[in-house]
């Protein structure tokens, strides 16, 4: 037996043989060394179970030869490898003319990542249906935590029993979704701070599948894997697919425990953001088409003014777009409007010591462009039916040589001529039809993907890039270890922001979810927020700003540039410390905050979001803090806060309780029951 752990997480591994691999057991560690004296109670499960394994739930692996299927049964092919905290399996099934090579790892944080290569040995091709990584859930997994969601609404939480039968997510867009996130099964009734949780995500940017299944003997799985279409997958002899990542987590305290878990491990990745998280003006909400030179430099004197760090020019920019209608593919500057290029614009940012960035939209062509117009063969589609329409626009075939190389040249060529720092890179609609060289193109697509980011980055060492995709369509650990940070939704209403932000949060830290203060009068919703509730909710991301700030009003921009400073103050904690999240006994209010490392401070939001059923509000009482210190808390004023008048009466002085005080008894909050939209911040700092 293989025993795995780190961080109290235990995975064990009967690796005997002659059988692939079987997981005895994955969950908590049994013991202080993580190694029980014999093995767990309970059925062992093979990384890939077979009927002829004695299993009868979702197969696994599927696949078949033209006119014939024969069921695989793996066997090692050679002993099992241990490399510290990875196991490296190959095992072989000759009379279905396979191998399948296993790569398990359990990371520093607790968290288990799987990943398979199949290679078909026989003459004969194979088509492949399914290959799928999974886990076991203990018997007390009994309810289970998935997203729903939309443009301008993602991530919504839903919750459901875990009966028998299969409780499967699949997403078929072509993209990640906006209802994609971890498949979380726990003990039933699991909060943020409590509760036994597991959870499984696929990092992966294309189509995929999120599943837990419970059979009726009991034994229950949580899988996922890239969901393959008919004939997507075709493997000559001595070819290889190669699943991506996916990702297990489990907590012993809720979904807080999943998430430190989740943002250790990010954190702690070679290509993770090591530096500051500059405030980001982009233009989009502040000009949309109406590029003109004048307009856009007063724009970014104003950003500069208010403390911004970098200036983002968004959709508009290239030839013939004055709308979302033509242009998208033709990637030239246009000469219409900006005679002279963008390098008067690119000099004025600069001399502010501002980043530029620049917005593409590079998968994506307008049947109105240049490119497509030439080059009509060039998109993912039947050529002899175009899928619906979507956004006026369609997809262009990346896994094309020459699309390809047209894409790398006129990016490249544009970051090199103007020094850009940063590519907002979107992605608008999803792949229907993703018709490539007669078979279903939405892997080869993905990979495409894959490669121009990676070959951009690597001809670029120093491009910050940030994945756009209808908003948070594309947000997942495939895209992200190629990227610095998502667009968290297209709306920035914050009423909805604190929604989509606490639910992406559950897989990303707070420095990849990009998060701007936007115009009092929402772009999509049209409510009226504001400035300190928009600031509130910004400040917890990657902050910045996105309206046209040369018509607010002077007392709204000091207030902008009060919040930008705090910011730039909090930020150290914010995109390093550990998220909490309060299990309020008000559904009307959110209590949530950011804890350092060491637990040395902490900032917490109290949120009004609705109003509340009772006059009195409940004790806000913050987790995570080191039971046995002792912390000054003092309120926040100014910029984020909501009235003073109605701050408790605490916030007036600067008490000192312990954090097993504050956990316990709370803190009084302030009366904001009859004042949805009003925010209340204030800081920890032990003593």
């Amino acid at each position: 037996m293989i025993v795995l752990s780190a961080d109290g997480v235990a995975l064990m591994l009967d690796v005997a043989g002659p059988r692939l691999p079987r997981v005895l057991y994955w969950g908590a560690c049994p013991g202080p060394q993580g190694d029980p004296a014999e093995p767990p109670p309970g059925p062992a499960l093979d990384l890939v179970p077979a009927q002829g394994d004695d299993w009868f739930g979702r197969p696994a692996l599927a696949g078949h030869r033209d006119g014939a299927w024969r069921p695989h049964r793996f066997t090692l092919a050679e002993p099992v490898k241990v490399d510290g905290s990875r196991v490296h399996a190959r095992a072989a099934d000759p009379g279905a003319g396979l191998e399948l090579r296993a790569e398990i790892e359990l990371t520093s944080h607790g968290v288990a990542r799987m990943r398979y290569e199949l290679v078909n040995t026989a003459v004969d091709p194979y088509t492949l249906d399914r290959l799928a990584c999974l886990l076991p859930l203990p018997a007390q997994a009994g309810e289970v935590l998935d997203f729903a969601g939309r443009w301008a609404r993602e991530r919504v939480p839903q919750r459901a029993p875990l009966g028998q039968g299969v409780w499967s997510r699949e997403s078929r867009r072509g993209r990640t979704g906006f209802d994609a996130g971890p498949l979380v099964a726990g003990t039933p009734g699991f909060g943020f701070r409590s509760g036994e949780v597991w959870a499984v995500h696929v990092a992966w940017s294309g189509n995929h599948v999120h599943y837990a299944e419970r059979l009726p003997d009991g034994t229950t799985v949580l899988a996922g894997g890239e969901l393959l279409e008919p004939g997507e997958i075709r493997l000559g002899q001595g070819e290889t697919y190669r699943t991506p990542w996916v990702y297990f987590a489990s907590s012993g305290t809720g979904l807080d425990g999943l998430s430190r878990r989740f943002h250790q491990m990010v954190r702690a990745r070679d290509g993770h953001p090591r530096t500051a998280r500059p405030v980001t003006m982009n233009t989009w909400e502040a000009v949309y088409f109406d590029h003109r030179e004048d307009r856009l430099l007063a724009l970014a004197d104003a950003a500069a003014e208010a403390g911004a760090e970098r200036f983002v020019v968004d959709d508009g920019w290239f030839r013939h777009r004055r709308s979302d209608n033509a242009g998208l593919g033709d990637w030239y500057v246009d000469e219409a409007v900006w005679p002279g290029g963008l390098h008067a614009l690119v000099r004025r940012v600069r001399e502010h010591g501002m980043q530029f960035g620049l917005w593409f939209e590079p998968e994506m062509a307008n049947p109105d462009s240049d490119l497509v117009r030439a080059h009509p063969d060039w998109l993912l589609a039947d050529p002899e039916r175009l899928p619906f329409p979507q956004r006026d626009q369609h997809t262009l075939d990346l896994a094309r040589p020459e699309v390809y190389a047209y894409l790398l040249e006129r990016i490249g060529a544009l970051v090199a001529e103007y020094g850009i720092d940063y590519i907002k890179w979107d992605h608008n609609r999803d792949l229907a039809d993703p018709v490539h060289q007669g078979v279903p193109g939405t892997h080869a697509q993905t990979r495409a993907v894959y490669r121009l980011l990676d070959e951009l980055r690597a001809r670029f060492p120093g491009l910050e890039i940030e994945s756009c995709s209808s908003g948070g369509a594309r947000a997942d650990l495939g895209i992200l270890a190629r990227t610095d940070r998502i667009w968290g939704s297209d709306n920035i209403d914050p009423f909805e922001r604190q929604h989509i932000q606490r639910w992406t949060g559950l897989l990303l830290p707070y420095e990849l979810i990009g998060s701007h203060v936007g115009s009092a009068r929402a772009h999509i919703s049209h409510r009226t927020t504001s400035i300190g509730f928009r600031a509130a909710t910004a400040l917890f991301g990657h902050a910045g700003i996105e309206s046209d700030i040369t018509a607010w009003p002077a007392e709204d921009r000091a207030a902008l540039a009060e919040w930008i400073t705090l910011y730039k103050e909090l930020r150290p904690l914010l995109h390093t410390g550990e998220v909490v999240r309060a299990d309020h006994p008000d559904p009307a209010a959110w209590v949530h905050g950011v804890v350092a490392a060491d637990r040395s401070q902490a900032v917490f939001a109290y949120v009004q979001l609705a109003t509340s059923v009772t006059e009195r509000p409940a004790p806000i009482r913050p987790p995570g803090l080191d039971p046995d210190a002792e912390y000054t808390v003092q309120a926040i004023p100014g910029a984020v806060s909501g009235p003073a008048g109605h701050w408790p009466e605490w916030a007036a002085r600067r008490p000192r309780l312990t954090g097993r005080a504050l956990a316990t008894v709370g803190l009084a909050a302030p009366r904001y029951a009859d004042r949805p939209g009003t925010a209340f911040l204030f800081r920890l700092t032990r003593t």
